[in-house]
């Protein structure tokens, strides 16, 4: 007999970084207590951002990115995927899922792929605002597609449904955390965070920006920052000449909490953070990514500046100067930030995850998503 087959087997698949994973563990945590047994299928990438899996249900696969153009790179990724769907052939026999869910990202492609082949339910999730190249060449094959904030061009279509990006059991709890209202003279708690990698130009520009405040209110600061590894010692260096009192390290495992204790954020806008920053209820300036080829991060924090909760900056456009005037402003205008913090909690969706676990249920039970009731 099968050691691992079990009616009860789910199996998520993500690509390997926190802003796939993350919405993956916190549905992953649901469906566990709904009595399921979950397993993840990702990339060698995700070992940092698995906590929430137990070991022995997480399954690497190869895979590879998608679109080079050099022709032995291209050979590459074909090897690689056609190897990565192999192997997931095998553990989809083993496990024998009632279902595979789907977080974006290349290498859900050849779980999903062979998913498919084998007549699985499949749920796609896309958690951006722009839908994922992935998602994109996966979607026809999956019984729907939840989606974080919508997508452009899909309103209408009945295998789409927007619930909310799922946010984990911290981000819920950190929620729980009312907004504190300063006063001007309190201490100014400043997050800065870039993603799970963290920002070169936010190392650069926040430092900057610091040293044209005035004296008193730069001594109000508190500073918790995300750098990466290579640019810690300068940003470290700079903050200390300015007397900023600053927590800096390349990654926080407790950042939900960071934002519950923030008074301001700046950060990126990556889905998960958006979507954080809304269910916690923080004020906050984002700065998408302007690399990104589909701008998606443009369009992630776009509805949440829509609704009053945030202010959304370009990296062109933010230059030290206009950082220290939006510090210097929120450092002497507490009410206006609590006024921003509850406009963003207002449009957070804390019950996209239990409310995901729902439809996956409901889907598994032989329901579609066009007749799911949501509550």
């Amino acid at each position: 007999m099968n050691a691992l087959a079990n009616d009860r087997n789910i199996l998520l698949c993500a690509g390997g970084t926190g802003g796939h994973l993350f919405p993956a563990q916190a549905l992953a945590k649901i469906l566990t207590g709904k009595g399921w047994v979950v397993h993840l299928a990702t990339d060698a990438r995700a070992r940092q951002f698995v906590k929430g899996f137990e070991p022995s249900r997480v399954h690497i696969i190869r895979s590879a990115t998608v679109g080079r153009k050099n022709p032995l790179a291209i050979a590459k990724t074909a090897i690689d995927l056609a190897i990565g769907y192999w192997q997931s052939r095998v553990l989809l026999k083993k496990l024998k899922p009632a279902c595979v869910i789907g977080f974006g990202g290349y290498p859900t492609l050849p779980p999903v792929l062979a998913a498919s082949r084998q007549g699985i339910a499949i749920i796609l999730h896309e958690q951006n605002a722009v839908m994922g190249r992935a998602n994109r060449f996966l979607h026809q094959r999956a019984r729907g597609v939840v989606m974080g904030f919508g997508v452009s061009g899909k309103s209408g279509d009945k295998r789409f449904l927007t619930l909310g990006n799922p946010v984990r059991a911290e981000v819920l709890d950190a929620a729980k955390k009312e907004y504190n209202v300063r006063e001007k003279a309190d201490v100014f708690n400043l997050l800065v965070f870039g993603g799970s990698q963290g920002a070169q130009f936010f190392s650069k520009i926040v430092p900057e920006a610091l040293a044209l405040l005035d004296d008193g209110l730069r001594a109000r600061i508190r500073l918790v920052q995300q750098a990466r590894v290579e640019d810690q010692q300068e940003l470290r260096h700079r903050l200390d000449e300015l007397n900023v009192e600053a927590d800096i390290a390349p990654f926080f495992s407790a950042m939900a909490e960071h934002i519950g204790n923030a008074d301001f954020v700046i950060s990126r806008a990556g889905a998960s953070t958006v979507s954080e920053l809304a269910v916690i209820g923080r004020p906050s300036i984002l700065v998408p990514y302007p690399f990104a080829l589909d701008h998606d991060q443009a369009m992630n924090a776009a509805g949440l500046e829509r609704s009053g909760g945030c202010k959304v900056i370009k990296q062109d456009n933010l230059k030290a100067q206009i950082l220290a005037a939006e510090l210097n402003n929120a450092i002497n205008q507490p009410a206006l930030l609590a006024a921003t913090a509850k406009q963003a909690k207002a449009a957070g969706k804390p019950e996209a995850t239990q409310q995901f676990g729902d439809l996956v249920e409901h889907i598994i039970s032989g329901g579609s998503i066009a007749d799911f009731q949501v509550r």
